[in-house]
């Protein structure tokens, strides 16, 4: 009967354990967002990760690059969060944007862990998908 209680002990810990980690990455992915709806490119810039910030070096290139190259984040209607994995020794988020013309978009958000927290390390357009098919 302890094993059991200290199994389903364990189990509960890791599990509230993982679901911080998906909430925390879920508020991160969340304000990046929320700064590009501002147009506060330097906000969302400091959700990226140490790579990605020197691969774009100022925050004016960035918003550049996401308003040419994802505009469904740039100005989404909607966002949801879909599944959290593991892959290849780094953690991915799956997320659904619609688009303001009502396009469904899949993006793989890459998140790497720093001493501050969680950052995006770069994002994969999926593809494009209507829910209704």
């Amino acid at each position: 009967m302890r094993r059991l209680l200290l199994a389903v002990s364990l189990s509960a810990g890791l599990a509230s354990g993982a679901f911080a980690q998906n909430a925390e990455i879920e508020a991160n992915i969340s304000a990046q967002i929320q700064a590009f709806k501002a147009d506060d490119f330097a906000t969302a810039f400091t959700f990226a990760s140490p790579n990605i910030q020197r691969l774009f070096g100022t925050p004016e290139n960035f918003g550049v690059m996401v308003r040419r190259g994802y505009p469904m984040v740039w100005r989404p209607a909607d966002v949801r969060f879909l599944e959290l994995r593991q892959q290849g020794g780094a953690l991915w988020q799956k997320v659904m944007v619609v688009d303001g013309d009502g396009r469904v978009h899949i993006l793989d958000y890459q998140m790497i862990r720093q001493g501050n927290g969680w950052k995006i390390n770069g994002v994969q357009l999926l593809g494009n998908s209507d829910p209704a098919a």
